[in-house]
């Protein structure tokens, strides 16, 4: 590489990688509690335990609604555990309410009793220092723009990687020339080993803080398609029955069970449908949704439709960020990953403090 690149990817490094040091810094002690999210939240927040019932006793989804919405009320979405026999339902005085006037209620499935109101997540607090610093869309932006410095930084420490370290072996490190060389040498063999993870994890961070503007996209395009801007929600009364809207979905899309259901009027609805969001049995396409739209009146199907493209790389890319797919091996092997992350951090840190000393 010519002397006058080699000094312009040494100033991209230098300056992408100062940055969003801080701040990856953050994100990476941050995230590595996150990665075993479930086990922490199981661990210091475990769900009440159910009562024994009959095996195989459920009772109907519009009996289990009907119980959770109180007098004056509406219900929103209906959501499903899916480790135990628990639905979930929102409700609310009205279907575009407020999230602080709703009202979120659990049932045993197979007794239809109330069960006490879920704790919340030990890791909550946590998870949103991770994705927006607590300060909503404008820190998850923020966020996301420093993940594509850092992948900046990435590229930049690829092109400087070949020149200075063309004349030794593949994981050198000089211990005789001093702690600058012997950090600068851990700097360069730690980011190299960790580069694909980081990148990665990188642009799937960057994935998910657009996650809100991604997904008000596909309700101006795809969800509107369906929708009658002159409908109105049918009142409760002259609903077809939600068993059979959800069997009429299922029947239409075998191998596949439901994540939640929108009850019509709300945000991932129409006015006139009942929405039933199915999802797979792999641990793939457990992460893709796949909306039917039922005619809340009439009970007929009026569509089946898949997510699109950008809407499935968003859905995949959120659990692919944690390491959410594959269990505790990869569990452990993104734990490792960040540590190493960390170093690398730290030792770019010290060098260039070092160099200003």
């Amino acid at each position: 590489m010519a002397r006058r690149g080699l000094t312009a990817w040494r100033v991209v490094h230098r300056w992408t990688s100062l940055a969003c040091t801080a701040f990856l810094l953050l994100l990476c002690v941050t995230g590595l509690p996150l990665i075993f999210h479930d086990e922490i939240d199981r661990a210091l927040a475990p769900p009440t335990p159910l009562p024994a019932a009959a095996p195989g006793a459920r009772l109907s989804l519009d009996a289990l609604v009907a119980r959770a919405v109180g007098p004056g009320e509406v219900p929103l979405y209906l959501s499903f555990d899916t480790d135990r026999p628990v639905a979930n339902v929102t409700s609310a005085p009205t279907p575009d309410a407020p999230a602080s006037a709703m009202r979120f209620t659990s049932l045993d499935r197979r007794t239809g009793a109330v069960l006490p109101p879920r704790r919340v997540a030990a890791t909550a607090w946590l998870l949103r220092l991770h994705t927006d610093l607590l300060l909503g869309e404008p820190g998850e932006l923020f966020l996301g723009a420093m993940a594509l410095v850092f992948v900046a930084a990435l590229v930049s420490g690829v092109a400087l990687y070949p020149p200075f370290t063309a004349r030794r072996r593949f994981g050198t490190v000089r211990h005789k020339r001093g702690g600058r060389k012997r950090r600068l040498d851990r700097h360069n063999l730690l980011g190299i080993i960790t580069l694909a993870w980081a990148a990665v994890v990188g642009l799937t961070g960057t994935a998910n803080t657009l996650a809100g503007p991604v997904t008000a996209l596909w309700k101006r395009r795809e969800l509107a398609a369906i929708a009658d801007p002159r409908a109105t929600p049918p009142p409760i009364a002259q609903r077809a029955s939600l068993d059979a809207a959800v069997a009429r979905v299922l029947a239409a899309a075998p191998g596949t069970r439901v994540q939640f259901v929108a009850f019509p009027g709300t945000a991932y609805s129409s006015a006139r449908h009942y929405a039933v969001y199915l999802q797979g049995t792999t641990p793939l396409t457990a992460r893709l949704l796949t909306p039917g739209f039922v005619d809340a009146r009439t009970g007929r199907l009026d569509a089946l439709t898949p997510m699109p493209a950008y809407m499935a790389a968003l859905l995949l890319a959120q659990p692919l960020h944690f390491g959410d797919y594959a269990g505790w091996p990869m569990k452990l092997l993104w734990a490792a990953l960040d540590l190493l992350v960390i170093a690398v951090l730290w030792t770019g840190l010290r060098l260039w403090l070092g160099r200003r000393a």
